[in-house]
């Protein structure tokens, strides 16, 4: 009887021994050591991925499709290898010229490295291996658009010429973009300029006619802000079958806050640097009134209202009969100025007048002009940079209009107005 019970115990062992083996059974010794056997768990078994096709080739995604036409050149060139990796690819134009290109470091995009060209056909030749490392090799052509006029745009100042890569200007410099031709797609166009700003300000371009859009902050910069002005048209629909020329880019920095402030009730320009008074200076502005010549009226106040340095020059020849007034009329002149600091486009200058001392801080005598005496208008003249704001207060006639330089003179509201992008919102 015992060696029975022996025999069938040693059987049972042996079975659960090969099921744990075979399934991952948990297995003790005996229903007796329900708590103090060992438990043991047999590992997984690790799955073997299975090896790539070496017959499959690598899946491409192109862009643009093969034979497309009338392609932006600045629209996205690319090659995508979904499965798979890029050997080599290589970008040729019908002229046989290599368009250089880039490939990432993991060989899966690649990607032209310059510029495209207007109506030209482009042919990719792309090297691949697939998954497996099947080698293939495909080509495909596509032809950009033909522009049926292009327009180039310059970055300028208020007074015409162009900013200065580098160079600093006031705080209340306005940015113009000039482009060369008329444009029909303001908004196209708008959404193509960008000016970017450390620290970051409130700006808004204003659009002053079809060809000239004005940028300023809705304050004045901060002294120390760091200015960059770009336009990335280049490819871009602005109407009318017009495409932009060519990309542009300018940065320039803000100089110290200067104001002058030339009030008409004291007959005094106070200048400020940074917020400090610096200097006080007697003047004689716009003697007032009217007069028509030749069917145009001619005013001779001095304006009221904000304006910036446009710029300087010493000395300057000063002819009435530019703005409609004969030099041999009863207040036509021709006369060469020194130190003469221009604030508007039509010819309002801070500028040396020695005739007029006896009038500078208690008449006003002047075309329009502020007066100074020799040593104020040079010390001015040394003072200030283009984009310094100068305010004009208290002068009788119309203000200052934005044609003359008074982009500073109007109200945010109505600047943000001439926006093409707000009249889209």
């Amino acid at each position: 009887m015992t060696s029975t019970r022996r025999v069938r115990g040693a059987c049972l062992a042996v079975v659960l021994a090969v099921l744990a083996v075979l399934g991952g059974l948990v297995v003790t010794g005996t229903p007796r050591c329900a708590d103090h056997c060992q438990t043991l768990t047999a590992a997984p078994v690790p799955q073997v991925a299975p090896r790539p096709s070496p017959i499959v080739p690598a899946a491409l995604s192109i862009a643009p499709p093969p034979g497309a036409n009338g392609i932006s050149p600045s629209g996205p060139v690319l090659v995508t290898a979904n499965s798979g990796t890029l050997d080599t690819v290589q970008l040729v134009n019908e002229a046989g010229k290599v368009i250089p290109g880039v490939i990432t470091p993991d060989a899966k995009t690649w990607k032209p490295a310059s510029q495209l060209g207007y109506g030209r056909t482009y042919t990719l030749t792309i090297a691949a291996r697939g998954p497996g490392g099947m080698p293939s090799r495909q080509t495909s052509s596509f032809t950009t658009l033909t522009p049926d006029n292009k327009t180039e745009v310059y970055f300028e100042t208020t007074a015409g010429g162009l900013l200065q890569d580098g160079a600093t200007y006031g705080i209340g410099n306005v940015v113009v973009a000039k482009f060369d031709e008329p444009i029909t797609d303001k908004a196209a166009a708008e959404k193509h300029l960008q000016v970017t700003t450390t620290p970051k300000v409130t700006g808004s371009w204003n659009w002053i006619d079809d060809q000239t859009a004005h940028w300023r902050p809705e304050k004045y910069y901060a002294p120390g802000t760091s200015v960059t002005v770009a336009t990335n048209i280049y490819g871009a629909a602005l109407g009318d079958g017009l495409y932009g020329q060519d990309n542009e880019q300018v940065s320039f920095r803000i100089g110290n806050a200067h104001v002058a402030i030339a009030d008409d009730t004291t007959k005094q320009v106070s200048v400020y640097d940074n917020g400090k008074l610096v200097r006080t200076m007697p003047t004689s502005m716009g003697m007032g009134g009217t007069e028509t010549i030749g069917g145009t009226t001619l005013s001779f106040w001095t304006p009221p209202g904000v304006y910036t340095v446009l710029d300087k020059a010493n000395p300057v020849i000063m002819d009435s009969a530019t703005f409609g007034l004969p030099t041999n009329s009863r207040l036509g002149y021709r006369v060469t100025i020194p130190w003469a600091t221009r604030i508007s486009t039509d010819g309002i200058y801070l500028h040396q007048l020695n005739d007029t001392v006896w009038a500078q801080g208690n008449t006003n005598v002047s075309h329009g002009c502020l007066n100074l005496n020799g040593d104020n208008a040079k010390w001015f003249y040394d003072f200030s940079v283009p984009g310094d704001v100068v305010e004009v207060r208290n002068t009788g006639g119309p203000p200052l209009q934005l044609q003359q330089g008074g982009d500073w003179s109007v109200p945010w509201d109505q600047w943000r107005k001439g926006s093409a992008l707000s009249r889209h919102q």
